[in-house]
This record gives C-alpha cells, structure tokens and sequence, in this order.
C-alpha cells in the first residue's frame, strides 16, 4: 500500500465511529476483497492500518486495500449476523473459502408422510423432516441403508402410497419379508409406524435390534445353505459391531455433537472438524480456510457461521474454544430455530474431544503448507502476474473465456466459461448459438460478445450480469482486435487479451508484440486452463446439436428409428458420408436390409 492511500484512509478512520457495525474492505476497482464485524469500528478497522506486526496473511490483504465502507448496527450480534449474509452471498476473496467443503450425506425421514422411506440426501431444508447425520469417513451411507433394508421392514419403492390408495399386488420384497407391503394392506399403518421407530431408534444409536435380526437371519441363510446370503449377512454383523466400536462411552449415545478445532500459522490455518452423533464418532473433516481477521475468535466464528449456512442443519450442541460465546450462540439459535447449546470446554470428555480436534488440526497444517503455497500461486498469485505481465487496469478477479465452433461452416456455435479467483463456475457457463451459414469465426465472434453484453444490459440473467475483468479470445491478433472493436462499439471498456494455440502466445490490444510466459508459470497455465475449457464446452455443445440435427434429418425417412440412426451415425461419422452412400455400401451397415438402404438412398436422390 503506497503512503497516499495509507494516509488517505488513516483521515478516514477518525470519523468512524465507536459503535457495533460491519466494515468492508475494497480494492482499487471497488471489489470487495474482505468483510468483518467489530462491537468497536474505530478500533478493529484502524488495527489493521495502525497496528504493526500483523500477520503475513493480514498485510497480505491490506496491501490490496484502496478504500473501505461500513454499516453501523444496533449490536455485535446484528453485525455478526449481517456479516455472515454477506460474506455467503458476495464470498470475498479475502474471506472464509471451505477449500474441503461439500454436501455430505443425509439420512431422511418425513413422517408427514402415510407410509414414510428411508431416503438418502446431500441437501437439508427446512421442511419438519427428520435428518440424521452427515456421514462420511467412519460410515459407509450405502452400507447403513443395506443393514436398515435387511433389518427393518420399511418400503423402498417411490411409489405414492396412501392409506385409501391400493394396489392390486405387492412386489418382490414382500415375499422376501423385506416389506410390510403397505401397497396392499391398508391397514397395517400401526405396525409401520412401529418399524419406522425402530429405524429412527438404530439411527439414535441403539444397534441391539438390528443384530438380534441380522444374526437370526444369518442363521436361517447357513440352514437352508444360501451361504452367499449368510455371507451377505455376516458382512452386516461386522459392520454393526463396527458402529458399536465408534461409541464414545462417556458420552450419551443420544447425544449429537459438532466439535471445531483449530490451528494458525503466520500465513495458514486450518479448521478440524469432529462430528459426532448418537453418541459416535462419525468422521470428521479438515479445512484449509483464507480469512484476514486479526483476532482468532473472529475467524473461528465466521467459519462456524459459513459452515451452516452451507450445510444447513446444526446439532443440538457444538464445541469450540471461543472466549465470548454470546454472539455465535444467538446467531445459531435464530438460524436453527431451537436451542444450541454452545459450550467451550475446561474438562471431561468435551475438552478431550476438543483437544483432539485441536491436534489433528496441528497435524494437517504441517502437511498442507505447501500445498496451501501452491494454491496462493495459482490463484492470486497467477491473478497478479497476469495484470503485471499484460498491463491490466484490474486484477483478472473474473475471467469470461470464449471460442466458437462448427463443422465446416454448419451448427455455428460459441461458449462463454467463467473462472473466478482462478477457479471455474460453471453456473455462470453460457451457450449460444450463431444464425450463419459459412465459416467466418471474426463474424461469430463479434456476434457472441455483442450478444453477451446485451445481455448485461437487460440484467435479468444472473451469469451476464456482472461485468468480467478481463475477457480471454481464443485466437491470434485478427480475433482479438475483431472483438475489440465490438466492444468499443458498445462504449464497453475491459481488457481483452487472446490466447494463440500454435505457440502460447498472449496477444493485447496495446501492442503487436506478443507476450511469452514461462511452459511452468502459473499465469499462463491459468489461461491455459480458461481457453481450454471454453473449446471443450463449445465442441461438446456443437456435437450435441450437431447429433440433434442429423438425428432428426434421418428420422424423416420411413422406417428409420433412433437405433437405427446410431448405428448408421457410427458406421459413416457423418450425415454427408451417408448421402454420398451407394445402396450397396449401405446394405454392408449392420441391421441395415435392402429395403431400409433403398429407402435412405431414394431419400436422399430424389
């Protein structure tokens, strides 16, 4: 940060006020590169201007500072909660990143419903269902439903059973004894009811049950000598007794806990988290996180909140060693709407558990500062040595890459990729297609872009409506300048730059003089990356339509069918092979008959 802008936001922060509120931080394009909360403005944010010493990956965002903004709030758990929104809905780069973050499996029961299932979900909502876990590490989901299906005797068909609807005669799990058969027996609502708590009872912990029958049923298999079936069953056993091992003995086995762990380095950290539910250890998971807060409860706190917003059920309690628990425990109480308890252990099991989410967050952070060095390389790292090397006005935050396609001059397509932070989103991927009947890429692509930023102009769809920092062409120096004048066209100032595949070269408007990075620079790779994407997406969707056409051509004759059509397709590779085809030629096509190859010639000679 140079000494003009220092000084103009240390005036700045003499007229912050003392008060509760959300500040956030902007580079010199007005990005939002950071968001925090403080119970104190003036102080916090004056911290990171004032305050010496700070950590590397604190100086590393305020180097990129050029301004910032604030909303006051009537308390710290407002802010917080203001805070948490935006960073969800914004995620600054400077932010919590959930770099191991995914949906994790869900068991589901809805018991609104006349004869529930055991479904499995990766998405929890609000809905009055009952959910149980996530699974992972520790528990196989697919092994726990094929001990619930071998146990209890709950329907596993997606049949819209009611208590007046019937059917004529149950399926094969009927017979098997796998099902009640609620399809058929209207009034059997009492003994299904019945298994389903028992599920709900093995899913809180209690195993007794489901061995009792699973070792019963074992038996009966070896007697009648269906030993694949016992052996089928065995397997069970062990993987109930493997459940059995996960108890945490001093714990109740009713009890769902998610334990936070936490490690920090001067330049990474790392978020270990253990979870557990019905009084065993589950799986647990670790987190390699970015977040420019000074203070640790800060951090701990925003990644807790993150976390949930992502996931979307919380357990009735959670572990962690925040000093101040007011805030976050308000915060989880409104967004689960039921009581959290929140608690940061100073004994018992709860503070061994901690302890141990504590050390393997230790243990991950030595493994992954390297891997961590290289994630910085090629993502801000690639970022800034791209504005360097090509002379940008803003850091290539967003990357919209684009290419056209077609088959000599036919099914003209063009794909629009996006990759922000360096990274795809492929939410915001588009495709178009060209109305033009010759090949004439500088058309094409003139064409594409004018349609693009058009389409910004309507604002109505979410992948157009934010401008990109930089645009990447595929193509040389006639390309590139093809689209610049598009652009300018349009009053629409952003920098373009293109890419050439015969020699890597980067080509700007700025110069005739090409730009050549290093094979091994991570600059390069990343465009590397976004050009190729954007000539995959657009030879896949002009393959798609192609196929389309061509399927839809041949399925005009008489007596030609999709299988058909495919197997012509594959045998000729095109729609001109088989029109240039003698009858003879296409008698030699397997499943293809004189009469059929008759046809599709006259067809096509008419």
């Amino acid at each position: 940060m140079n000494t003009e802008i220092l000084n103009r936001i240390k005036e700045k922060l003499i007229t912050l006020p003392s008060t509760p509120g959300v500040y956030r931080m902007l580079d010199k394009d007005g990005n939002i590169i950071y968001i925090g909360k403080a119970i104190n403005l003036k102080r916090r944010v004056s911290s990171y201007f004032v305050a010496s010493n700070k950590p590397a990956k604190v100086q590393q965002m305020v180097d990129h500072v050029f301004d910032f903004e604030y909303t006051l709030t009537n308390s710290e758990t407002e802010a917080l909660n203001l805070e948490s929104n935006l960073i969800h809905k914004v995620q600054p780069f400077y932010n919590i990143l959930l770099k191991d973050g995914k949906a994790f499996p869900y068991i589901r029961i809805d018991l609104k419903k006349d004869f529930p299932v055991v479904e499995v979900t990766r998405k929890v909502a609000k809905d009055g269902a009952l959910y149980f876990g996530p699974y992972f590490n520790k528990i196989d989901i697919r092994s726990l439903i094929t001990i619930i299906e071998n146990s209890f005797k709950l329907r596993n068909c997606n049949q819209n059973i009611t208590y007046t609807k019937v059917l004529k005669r149950p399926c094969l799990n009927h017979s098997m004894h796998l099902c009640l058969a609620p399809c058929i027996y209207k009034n059997i609502t009492e003994e299904y009811n019945a298994e389903v708590q028992k599920v709900i009872n093995f899913l809180r912990g209690d195993l007794s049950e489901a061995k009792a029958i699973i070792t019963q049923k074992m038996h009966n298999a070896s007697s009648m000598q269906l030993y694949e079936k016992a052996l089928e069953y065995r397997d069970n056993l062990q993987l109930i007794d493997n459940l059995g091992k996960l108890n945490i003995t001093e714990l109740s086995s009713a009890i769902d806990i998610d334990i936070f762990g936490y490690a920090t380095s001067e330049e990474h950290t790392v978020i270990c988290m253990l979870v557990i539910r019905g009084g065993k250890m589950v799986g647990s998971s670790n987190y390699t996180i970015i977040d420019s807060s000074i203070n640790d409860d800060d951090i701990k706190t925003n990644f807790i909140t993150q976390y949930y917003i992502s996931q979307k059920k919380v357990p009735d309690n959670v572990v962690c060693d925040i000093n101040d628990l007011s805030s976050i425990t308000t915060w989880l109480n409104d967004f689960a709407g039921k009581k959290i308890t929140v608690v940061n252990p100073k004994m018992a099991i709860k503070k061994k558990l901690l302890q141990m989410a504590n050390d393997n967050a230790k243990e991950y952070l030595t493994k992954t500062i390297q891997q961590k060095t290289v994630y910085m390389l090629k993502t801000e790292g690639a970022m800034q040595t791209l504005q360097e090397k090509c002379r940008l006005r803003e850091l290539p935050v967003r990357i919209e890459g684009y290419d056209i396609s077609n088959l000599q001059g036919t099914n003209t397509v063009a794909s629009m990729v996006v990759f922000e932070n360096a990274s795809p989103n492929r939410k915001h991927y588009r495709k178009f297609k060209i109305d033009i009947h010759q090949q004439n890429d500088f058309y094409s692509m003139s064409n594409v872009i004018s349609r693009r930023f058009d389409e910004y102009a309507k604002g109505s769809d979410v992948s157009f409506a934010k401008k990109p920092n930089l645009i990447l062409i595929d193509g040389g120096l006639g390309q590139l300048h093809k689209a610049k004048e598009v652009l300018d066209s349009l009053g629409i100032d952003i920098d373009i730059i293109s890419l050439a595949k015969r020699d890597e070269m980067i080509y700007t408007t700025r110069s005739s003089t090409p730009i050549r990075l290093a094979k091994s620079d991570y600059a390069l790779r990343l465009l590397q990356n976004v050009r190729d994407e954007s000539h995959r997406f657009a030879i896949t969707f002009q393959k798609s339509l192609r196929k389309n056409t061509l399927t839809s051509e041949l399925n005009k004759i008489n007596g030609i069918g999709n299988r058909t059509t495919s197997v012509l397709l594959e045998h000729f590779k095109s729609i001109k092979n088989i029109k240039n085809a003698t009858i003879d030629e296409l008698c030699k096509v397997k499943d293809i008959g004189k009469k059929t190859a008759e046809s599709i010639f006259n067809y096509f000679h008419k």
